[in-house]
């Protein structure tokens, strides 16, 4: 009994610190918003699942970006339906962007019986290309999830048929990876050490909604991508006063988001450090609508 009560309260605080499904319903209404499934980074945190983000159009979630750990919840909690995505995006294949891939569409077919288009980068000499890597995740007789070997195509297996494309991170300029009648999207490679990592543009009926992922800010085209955005969501993944080959400092976040002329900055992929310390350095470039993301939070986008 007595180890019965001490589960029942450790349970009861646990489902206390989580974010409330109830939190997504403004998501699926208005013509758009941005909704963040995981506003944290790779390090453990109990109030945050890794990056992840959803674009919502007219009620329906329309394109996902990113599905670090954590996702796999966060996207149930959101209310999204997997038949409703036009687009999977993803930036690059670090962990805490990418390892939720395979619990997504284990049993998706019993969801959605269309292919999902799915786009990631090419590769190098640290990482693969992306069809490399859904192979050696997804191949039916060599991958490590050969039970998804569907989702390339196997004629057995739980998943549901991908449509893989790729885009070279080297190309000088933007690539369109998906046109439709409600959203337009391109994608650009950016700076992330020697990770082959790309940004995401979308352009929607209702807004333009940039998603940055991981950079270090230091490509200069990167702000005419970004442009007159209505919102550009960056990360904030490293504390004030700090540097990285990786990541923006923050007033690099904050320049960049002046210099772009964006509606609204979101700063999300949070660390373990002074927040507050973070933010104040960022605000000395940047004095436009900013949020500070969390999970599970949705922010209207309007023109």
């Amino acid at each position: 009994m007595i180890k019965l009560f001490r589960i029942s309260v450790i349970c009861g605080l646990a489902a206390l610190a989580l974010p409330s499904a109830a939190s997504a319903q403004s998501c699926a209404v208005g013509p758009a918003a941005v909704q963040i499934l995981g506003s944290g980074g790779p390090a453990l945190n109990r109030e945050r699942a890794s990056a992840s983000y959803l674009l919502w159009l007219d009620g329906r979630a329309r394109m996902l970006v990113d599905m670090g750990g954590g996702t796999y919840l966060r996207f149930a909690q959101s209310g999204a339906k997997l038949a409703d995505l036009a687009l999977v995006g993803i930036s690059h294949l670090h962990p805490d962007h990418v390892s939720d891939l395979a619990a997504l569409l284990w049993l998706s077919r019993q969801m959605r019986t269309e292919p999902l288009p799915i786009v990631g980068p090419s590769g190098n000499e640290v990482a693969p290309d992306f069809p490399t890597f859904l192979a050696r995740l997804f191949d039916e007789k060599n991958g490590a999830f050969q039970v998804l070997g569907a989702s390339l195509g196997a004629s057995r297996g739980n998943g549901v048929r991908l449509d893989v494309s790729v885009v070279d991170v080297a190309k000088a300029e933007p690539s369109v990876v998906f046109k439709g009648p409600d959203l337009t999207v391109t994608a650009f490679g950016i700076p992330h050490a020697n990770m082959p990592a790309l940004a995401y543009r979308v352009e929607t009926p209702a807004g333009s909604v940039v998603f940055s992922s991981d950079q270090n800010g230091t490509n200069p085209k990167f702000v005419d991508f970004a442009r007159n955005a209505n919102v550009l969501i960056m990360h904030l993944a490293i504390a004030a006063g700090a540097t990285s080959p990786l990541h923006a400092a923050p007033a690099v976040v904050g320049r960049i988001a002046r210099e772009a002329g964006v509606g609204r900055l979101i700063v999300s992929h949070i660390g373990l450090f002074d927040l507050e310390a973070a933010i104040s350095e960022l605000k000395q470039s940047y004095a436009g609508p900013l949020t500070v993301g969390a999970d599970l939070q949705c922010t209207p986008v309007a023109r």
